[in-house]
């Protein structure tokens, strides 16, 4: 399938009810050093009267605005992207903002190494937490326990055709986790600029936030993480069956030297040995308050 490009980049920017934070959004990508971009806001079923109002006539320079009724993240993204002209698309948070050198940065990568498929860079939070964000350098081991890459990261839209996009099961967070490893199902290398051009909003009530706290979603996020990508994770990971196979083995063992020691503990030779031994333990216990002292 060949794709026509009118534009280098496309950003695409899901909004649901985050009217407040748009504006520096959409200017940080503005303020970009490199021009040669679309921006694609998804106005993903807003309830708030501020938001709505704010996306009915939004004017902004290289902007379009989608309006779909509310169906997640996951879907707003996707629907973007399929109208995307970009060569290359950059996801972003109606709530995040980027530096004004991330968009050169990123594409002089991607321009020159065909083989990497995922460009991000170092991040720092701001708003309610100012400090830089500590992810770990990427390994593809790793990122299958922990996601590794922030989700504002560049990607060619040529790979994500040849996907099913950000999967709509992930109801509860983790999307874009899910969606580097699919990208990484495509055998696609990863880049990490080593440089701060992302910023992430912090705020004391958010979707990230109410995942993190409960665990019974996250847990079932984490399932379905797995069930998305089994064949990755039984390339690197031993399978849970191996795994409960192994801790019941485990359990064995622990219980057949728990049985040996409670034996040796109601012998008769151990607990002659404990009585000889008891008023050593009591002198010792003396001679070292003496040196105390």
């Amino acid at each position: 399938m060949t794709i026509e490009f009118m534009s280098k980049v496309s950003v695409i920017i899901p909004c649901y009810n985050m009217g407040q934070f748009l504006d520096e959004a959409v200017d940080s990508v503005l303020n970009q050093t490199f021009q040669d971009f679309e921006i694609i806001i998804v106005n993903d079923g807003s309830t708030d009267e501020m938001t709505i109002e704010k996306l009915k006539n939004y004017k902004k320079p290289k902007t379009k605005v989608i309006h779909t009724p509310n169906q997640g993240v996951s879907m707003a993204r996707n629907i973007g992207i399929h109208e995307a002209t970009g060569q290359y698309i950059l996801p972003l948070d109606a709530d995040d903002k980027i530096h004004p050198a991330y968009l050169f940065e990123a594409i002089n990568i991607l321009d020159d190494f065909k083989e990497i498929g995922i460009v991000y860079c170092e991040a720092a939070f701001f708003y309610e937490k100012n400090e830089i964000w500590q992810l770990p350098e990427f390994n593809l081991e790793k990122i299958l326990a922990d996601n590794l890459i922030n989700n504002c990261a560049f990607f060619r839209k040529d790979d994500f055709v040849r996907t099913s996009g950000y999967n709509a099961n992930m109801k509860y967070g983790l999307e874009d986790w899910d969606f580097w490893l699919t990208l990484l199902e495509l055998d696609l290398k990863v880049y990490k600029i080593p440089k701060i051009l992302f910023y992430y909003r912090i705020k004391n009530s958010s979707r990230n936030m109410d995942l993190a706290n409960d665990d019974a979603h996250l847990t079932l996020s984490h399932q379905q993480l797995y069930i998305n990508h089994q064949n990755l994770y039984n390339k690197y990971i031993e399978s849970p069956i191996h795994l409960i196979r192994k801790l019941n083995v485990s359990k064995i063992e622990i219980q057949y030297w728990k049985n040996k020691f409670e034996v040796i503990e109601n012998s008769y030779s151990y607990r002659i040995g404990n009585r000889l031994v008891r008023p050593f333990s009591k002198l010792k216990k003396m001679f070292n308050a003496i040196n105390f002292l």
